[in-house]
């Protein structure tokens, strides 16, 4: 089994074919959307393929370590997950072939006016062992 770890952006991803932000959308709309999250979470947990997923907050913040007896800093001049990450979906499948599938069918989530949005997930692989440093 390989774990995969399926994105949605809020933006940064090429735009979907049914590019409405979900602020836009009506409550049915917003609904039915996460009811098919739901669904699509329930069939791959039955399946053995469902890890975890989440939907994230449009709020955040940055934060880094500033030294011994600092405080931490927080945001900075660049592009922000709270910004692009709207949620994120862990699988564990057979191979790239099937996550490949899965995330096909998990970018046709209904959105405005019920249809398919068509967005683009980002796809990454876990990585099954520490990446070997050599001199």
């Amino acid at each position: 089994m390989a774990k995969y770890l399926l994105l949605k952006h809020y933006r940064g991803a090429p735009a979907a074919v049914n590019d409405v932000p979900m602020e836009q959308w009506t409550p049915e709309e917003v609904a039915a959307h996460i009811q098919f999250m739901r669904d699509f979470a329930d069939r791959l947990e039955r399946s053995g393929e469902f890890v975890d997923g989440q939907a994230l907050s449009p709020e955040g913040t940055f934060v880094r370590y500033d030294g011994e007896g600092r405080p931490p800093v927080t945001d900075g001049p660049f592009a922000e997950t709270k910004d692009l990450i709207a949620g994120w979906m862990v699988i564990d499948v057979d191979g790239y072939e099937r996550a490949l599938e899965l995330a096909g069918e998990l970018s046709a989530a209904p959105g405005a006016g019920g249809k398919p949005i068509h967005e683009w997930l980002e796809l990454r692989p876990f990585l099954t062992e520490p990446p070997t440093i050599t001199e």
